[in-house]
């Protein structure tokens, strides 16, 4: 029997056969999905209502109408247009730029150091820094005030910086990072003749890139947003933030809102690139996690 006719009856017989079921999705998927699109909606719905007003004036801006009757860039042109703004905007670049390297430094190095050295009382240091988690950043303003007024940190940069520049959440989160470096490698360092410092630097610090990042962004989007400890700090208005600054648009009774929501929308940007630049750093410091757990 030649081959030809067995093939043609075996595809004739695939070709008979019926087709596979489609699988069905599961109302409870749906239901999921149905409830993950409703809660991105919320979480997105002020964000689109900030800019749309940052494009409307202040008679339109009470409107329910997401689109703009008469969009305009006056709200930008006057916010850009003020130097004061500008002002701002570099002093909060300028001051969640150094609190962010500073936490990266200081952070992973007594990370890394309560990881991979025994001492005596390395147990008690780690539980004395995450029991400051517990103390409510309010409680803490007034000795922060007391020491900023006695050496001389009122309204300064250094004033403002000081106490963010090493966070306790930075050193837990880089000492759990730090416990995925294997030991191995860093005993391979030491016979290479490498110091503790250059392993920590050039071993041990690539292999956390991840949380390197994400660390970097929270530290720099918290201090982006801050406001607190900002106003309380500062005297002058050269030297406030964004978020102090906005403020200065809401006078007594009148608050102009477009402008509020206008100088918000600018101060967006930066986040997003940030976020933009490190996201897929984020994911695989989550995903690392997730499998370390």
């Amino acid at each position: 029997m030649t081959a030809g006719p067995v093939l043609k009856g075996a595809a004739d017989r695939v070709l008979a056969a019926p087709a596979a079921p489609r699988r069905k999705g599961h109302p409870g998927a749906y239901l999921r999905w149905l409830l993950l699109f409703a809660g991105g909606l919320i979480m997105v719905a002020p964000l689109v209502w900030m800019l749309s007003a940052s494009f409307k004036f202040s008679y339109e801006l009470y409107d329910l109408n997401l689109i703009p009757v008469e969009p305009t860039l006056r709200n930008y042109e006057k916010v850009l247009g003020d130097p004061r703004f500008l002002r701002w905007f570099g002093n909060s670049f300028l001051i969640a730029t150094i609190v962010t390297m500073s936490n990266l430094f200081f952070d992973s190095l007594v990370g890394y150091t309560l990881c991979k050295f025994r001492f005596p009382g390395r147990t008690l240091i780690f539980i004395a820094i995450l029991s400051t988690l517990m103390i409510p950043t309010e409680m803490l303003v007034i000795p922060w005030y007391v020491m900023s007024q006695k050496f001389g940190w009122l309204d300064s940069y250094w004033g403002i910086m000081f106490p963010g520049m090493m966070t306790a959440f930075g050193t837990f989160l880089m000492k759990q990072f730090f416990e995925s470096v294997p030991d191995d490698f860093l005993e391979a360092a030491r016979i290479d003749g490498l110091n503790e410092f250059q392993i920590w630097w050039s071993v041990a610090m690539p292999l956390v890139r991840p949380a390197l990042a994400a660390l970097a962004i929270f530290v720099f989007l918290g201090n982006w947003t801050a406001f607190l400890w900002p106003l309380i700090v500062t005297n002058s208005v050269e030297m406030y933030t964004i978020p102090v600054g906005l403020k200065t648009f809401a006078v007594e009774q009148n608050v102009d809102w477009e402008m509020v929501m206008t100088g918000a929308a600018i101060a967006t940007l930066p986040t997003l690139v940030i976020f933009l630049i490190f996201q897929r750093f984020i994911i695989r410091g989550v995903v690392m996690a997730g499998l370390k757990g």
